[in-house]
């Protein structure tokens, strides 16, 4: 060992120690590394020591303008060093991931992606690694076209060049997912078929399999959520569950040792077990939800949030942040459904910090966000305000689903306010017959809104016949919570025409329903009919009956109410501005306390 070679590897380890130590050291572990420069090293030295000090700083520090500057002198010195092409293509792939982190500089990190990718062909599994991240950045971009492109290309490369199956499929499930997030889905649905037609005749090893078919399956799921086919996705789910099951088994090989057991074009981790994990449990979380079980959404959500909570502060990725905005976002409905609006507008406030946290996630989630302050704000009678936020998220969103949702809501505040010129305006977007949505689910719920405008206005055969079609629909997808509105809304028309055998026959069931949800609400209004009816068929005890439990749900629900107005997120209704209020902390949020009422989970 030479003495140059002996202070290298000194220093090296040193730093090394600092980097493992319990907790790291990372000031000391920079500092040896920076000493390495003093002995003025051989350039392939200075260039692999730059690219440690740059990764160490990047993912471990806020000094990310000195990352950046070690990583680009690590690039521009591994440019002219031959047999070098490991540690080069190592300092592209982060310098290129700095770049879109840093102030969204994706204007550098594509032709550093460009390059990278030119002069990586003989290197499959970094080539397609490039391929993979200039495509995100052109989806970042909305440069759908380009992004799409790239991938198809990637497909091909992988498939036929490189005799990479598992990573062709990433590619082709990758470009599906992007098809699908536009609503191409003509496009999407052939891509779906050409992957699960690889997955059954797989030549590749099983582990490789499990994951390319959670990836179909997520896809799969996610795409019939959104279409509102909560009953039809059932198998697709049970499929996901199991599958996730089948790779968290004790004894199945890790991530690292499925990954290195591949072929060199295949040693490529689409997503580690627990982020897998993680996203079947957001998936449950929101069929949950749509289908109208609110407390076992919940159930999923803090299973969820408890695996996320120690991998967020580790991860530079936006993919954690994003999944943990998506539990609270789901979480924030299911409260808002139950009545428990204070713990709404703390999972609000709380995905409003992650925002702050996460830049890049902030112009993607504000349309949604303002959406649930809407609902919020309308749960709580501040209509006007309510209002202001529902227009402020239709003119922040390009997605015609949450659109079509937000103008639903719209619609029946305008009803409530009597705002009848304003709500036939409104209308004009949410026929159920012309829906510019591809929802099964909010078609159901377009019915429902033009009934309650038709009950509004006296039209009572209208009206159930409008609420007829909701509840034909919402039995075929078992959509229970539109099933339990459309019955109570029946009950009342029935009530209102003098039918008490109809209306016992509507509200029973409503009831008993909205028990199961559980939607405070819902059972709020169906005891109020219960004890007019009662009191028309002069049952003297069970009138008294749901008088008793139409005044338990007032009053919970005016509790809540005021226990809500006296958070500062409660403010949150009259925010409109860009910059998030200063009331909101900065930083990733812990798991919130549960409820009282969903402790037992």
């Amino acid at each position: 060992m030479s003495i140059q070679d002996s202070w290298y590897i000194s220093l090296l380890g040193l730093a090394e120690h600092f980097r493992t130590s319990k907790p790291p050291c990372f000031k000391q572990c920079i500092q040896c590394l920076q000493a390495i420069f003093h002995f003025k090293p051989p350039v392939r030295v200075e260039t692999r020591t730059h690219l440690q000090l740059g990764t160490i700083l990047f993912y471990h520090t806020k000094n990310i303008d000195l990352a950046r500057n070690h990583l680009e002198q690590a690039w521009r010195l591994s440019q002219n060093i031959t047999s070098f092409d490991d540690v080069k293509f190592e300092i592209a792939t982060i310098l290129a991931e700095l770049y879109c982190e840093q102030n969204m500089q994706m204007q550098c990190a594509k032709p550093l992606l460009r390059r990278a990718i030119e002069i990586s062909h003989h290197s499959p599994s970094w080539h397609c690694r490039f391929l993979f991240q200039l495509a995100q950045i052109h989806a970042i971009e909305r440069d759908l076209s380009s992004a799409s492109s790239l991938l198809q290309f990637g497909a091909e490369f992988a498939l036929n060049m490189a005799k990479a199956q598992y990573v062709g499929t990433l590619f082709i499930l990758s470009r599906a997912m992007l098809l699908l997030s536009v609503k191409k889905t003509q496009e999407a649905l052939p891509l779906l078929a050409q992957a699960n037609q690889i997955v059954e005749s797989w030549q590749g090893t099983q582990h490789q399999r499990e994951h390319v078919k959670l990836f179909m399956l997520v896809l799969q799921v996610c795409h019939l959520l959104s279409c509102g086919q909560v009953k039809t996705v059932k198998p697709f789910l049970k499929q996901l569950q199991q599958s996730v099951q089948t790779i968290s088994q004790p004894g199945y090989p890790s991530d690292e040792e499925w990954c290195m057991a591949s072929q060199p074009a295949d040693q490529f981790l689409w997503l580690s077990r627990e982020q897998l994990c993680i996203i079947v449990y957001v998936v449950s979380v929101k069929h949950s939800m749509h289908s109208g079980f609110m407390d076992k959404g919940l159930k999923y959500a803090e299973k969820a949030l408890s695996q996320i909570q120690n991998r967020v502060s580790s991860s530079n990725s936006l993919l954690m942040p994003f999944l943990q905005y998506l539990l609270l976002e789901h979480q924030s409905l299911c409260h808002l459904v139950m009545g428990q609006r204070t713990e709404a507008i703390k999972e609000i406030g709380q995905a409003l910090s992650l925002c702050r946290s996460a830049p890049r996630l902030y112009p993607v989630s504000i349309a949604q966000v303002r959406t649930l302050i809407g609902l919020y704000a309308m749960s709580m009678d501040a209509l006007d305000y309510a209002e202001a936020q529902f227009l402020a998220s239709l003119q922040a969103t390009q997605d015609p689903e949450l659109a079509t949702f937000t103008r639903l809501n719209l619609g029946i505040l305008y009803l409530r306010m009597r705002r009848n010129e304003d709500y036939v305006r409104c209308a004009e977007l949410t026929n159920p017959e012309n829906l510019p949505s591809q929802s099964f689910s909010l078609k159901a719920a377009s019915y429902f809104v033009q009934g309650m405008q038709c009950f509004f206005q006296g039209k009572l055969n209208d009206a159930k016949r409008c609420l007829r079609e909701t509840l034909k629909m919402a039995n075929t997808e078992d959509l229970n919570r539109l099933t339990s509105c459309s019955l109570v809304l029946l009950g009342h028309i029935f009530l209102a025409l003098q039918n008490g055998r109809e209306a016992m026959n509507m509200v029973t069931p409503a009831m008993h329903l909205a028990s199961k949800i559980p939607d405070n609400h819902v059972q709020l209004w169906a005891s109020l009919i219960l004890k007019e009816l009662y009191g028309q068929l002069g049952d003297q005890v069970r009138e008294a009956e749901a008088y008793q439990m139409h005044a338990n749900y007032a009053q919970l629900l005016l509790g809540d109410q005021s226990s809500a107005q006296t958070l500062n997120e409660h403010n949150l209704i009259q925010w409109l501005d860009q910059q998030i209020p200063s009331f909101i902390p900065a930083g990733l949020p812990s798991i919130s306390t549960p409820s009282t009422s969903t402790s037992a989970i």
